[in-house]
């Protein structure tokens, strides 16, 4: 699946609502992740959104419209690289639970 990640400045994290909100938007896999809880500098908020070609069009669409960055490839993997481990690291707890 295709992704894109955005990067919000913590006071304008209201923008992400606008962006999530989009009906063609809200049915594509959306993650939000503060910078602190991924080990990254800055008060920023990254919002993953994965999902179909027409759903990420229109995220950016939109993004571009509400000011809000989109990373460029490089970081925009060394971010998913960390969302992914986060999301390992808890599926891998909750199995511990359940063991």
């Amino acid at each position: 699946m295709t992704y894109v990640i955005f990067e919000v400045k913590s006071e304008n994290s209201g923008k992400i609502n606008k962006l999530i909100k989009d009906d063609l938007v809200s049915r594509q896999s959306i993650l939000t992740r503060d910078s602190n809880s991924l080990n990254v500098k800055g008060d920023y908020s990254y919002v993953k959104i994965e999902g179909s070609k027409e759903g990420i069009k229109r995220a950016k669409e939109l993004a571009k419209e509400h000011e809000l960055k989109k990373l460029n490839k490089k970081k925009a993997e060394e971010i998913n690289e960390k969302i992914e481990e986060q999301e390992d690291s808890a599926a891998s707890g909750m199995g511990m639970i359940f063991d």
